[in-house]
């Protein structure tokens, strides 16, 4: 599950506005700034998985590993799949 906090990085890696993103994503703007609250406040799962690919599908990396979460900007959009294996191949074994 990705955070508000990764959702703000993505953004200023990409110099989106919430506006766009809420655009991109197909999801209202008002649940798109619940979702990056400090507050924590709750949205619904769709919303945040909505965000989640229309972030990847412009070159976000969601990154998680021991030692916390983050975001990588990568310079190509070459499907999915391939994002997954690479989240895989840099998250640390647990």
């Amino acid at each position: 599950m990705i955070t508000g906090r990764q959702v703000r990085a993505a953004r200023a890696l990409l110099n989106w506005t919430q506006e766009m993103l809420a655009e991109k994503a197909l999801v209202a703007l008002t649940a798109l700034k619940r979702l990056e609250s400090e507050r924590g406040l709750g949205v619904h799962e769709s919303t945040t998985d909505q965000v989640r690919r229309a972030l990847e599908a412009a070159g976000i990396l969601f990154i998680e590993s021991g030692q916390g979460r983050g975001v990588m900007f990568l310079h190509e959009t070459s499907g999915i799949e391939t994002r997954q294996a690479r989240v895989r191949r840099v998250r640390s074994p647990t």
